[in-house]
């Protein structure tokens, strides 16, 4: 059974106490929060055949049958491969399973994630479905990006905004889910997971905490004209680019804001305060402009997964790093 985390309690009891559910949601927030957990909780409450207060009994044969992964009247919509769209065959196949008459005699459920991946065309397939699905159908939609989402698929669904956790209650999650981590670390991870516990975990696990110590060093050597752009991109080859390209332009922000309002509270993370203070007070606005918009346009190719060069496009980017104090 999917887990439940205690700052969804609130919204569990919204979603799962209604007497009558819509025929599609749209579960929507930031990474790492648990939609999809939520989404699982739901779907096996809709399923079961003797629910018990706002939960799956879990004993039931469709709870038996669901947790095998055989409930055959339960649709996963999900890319082929990871960080692949979602094709309009897949979505032909959902339809099928919509139109068709529910083999238990209960509900059909449906869990779409993301739904975002769906390109063009699967998108516009889904929307007949989603307008009028056939006989006790629900659809489950999970966006971390609903901007991306065409106003047609969003108009048709209830959405329901998962919002993250406070600071205080991730925190306090974090130390039962890394108890060998001490709260500094969980402070630490929680700001690069920008607030989303679960995302804190993976990155726990994937080792960020040491790779931003290691991009950090690498960028204050750089400044220091200790290490050249192209020994630089080479050495960063286990850090993934969309992280990397958050951090710059994350830096940028930070610069700019802080040439503004000279507000030295609002410096970011302390690895970096005293760099993004420095850069700010070299640096000349229209520079830090520039390169703001340069990063921005790299990371929508980054997270868009075109064809780049890695290690040129990092020495592009630390290039224009290094030459960033200058007069003013």
């Amino acid at each position: 059974m999917a887990e439940a985390y205690p700052w969804q309690a609130g919204l569990w009891q919204q979603l799962a106490g209604r007497a009558q559910h819509a025929h599609a949601y749209l579960l929507h927030g930031p990474v790492g929060i648990g939609k999809r957990a939520l989404a699982e909780r739901l779907m096996a409450r809709l399923l079961c055949q003797q629910p018990q207060g706002l939960d799956a009994c879990g004993h039931c044969k469709a709870c038996h049958l669901l947790a095998a992964g055989t409930h055959p009247d339960n649709f996963i919509l999900e890319p082929e491969e990871a960080d692949k769209p979602i094709k309009v065959d897949q979505v032909r196949e959902l339809v099928n399973f919509v139109v068709q008459t529910a083999q238990l005699a209960g509900r059909k459920v449906v869990l779409v994630e993301p739904a975002e991946a769906m390109n063009l065309n699967a998108a516009n397939a889904l929307l007949k479905s989603l307008e009028e699905p056939s006989g006790d159908t629900v659809l489950l939609l999970i966006s971390h990006q609903p901007s991306r989402l065409l106003p047609t698929i969003k108009s048709r669904c209830v959405q329901q905004a998962c919002p993250l956790p406070s600071e205080a209650m991730s925190l306090a999650w974090l130390a039962q889910a890394l108890p060998e981590s001490s709260e500094q670390e969980h402070s630490e991870l929680l700001c690069l997971a920008a607030g989303s516990p679960l995302a804190a975990v993976r990155m726990q696990a994937q080792g960020v905490r040491e790779q931003r110590a290691q991009v950090v060093e690498g960028v204050k050597k750089l400044l220091k004209q200790q290490i050249s752009p192209s020994q630089l991109a080479e050495s960063w080859n286990a850090v993934a680019l969309p992280l990397l390209f958050d951090w710059f332009c994350d830096w940028a922000q930070l610069m700019l804001r802080y040439q503004l309002t000279g507000d030295e509270q609002g410096l970011g993370q302390a690895d970096m305060r005293k760099v993004v203070q420095y850069l700010a007070d070299k640096a000349a606005q229209p520079k830090v402009l520039k390169i703001q918009d340069w990063l921005l346009q790299q990371r929508q190719k980054v997270i868009g997964k075109a064809n780049l060069n890695r290690v040129l496009l990092l020495e592009a980017l630390l290039v224009q790093w290094a030459s960033l104090p200058g007069p003013r």
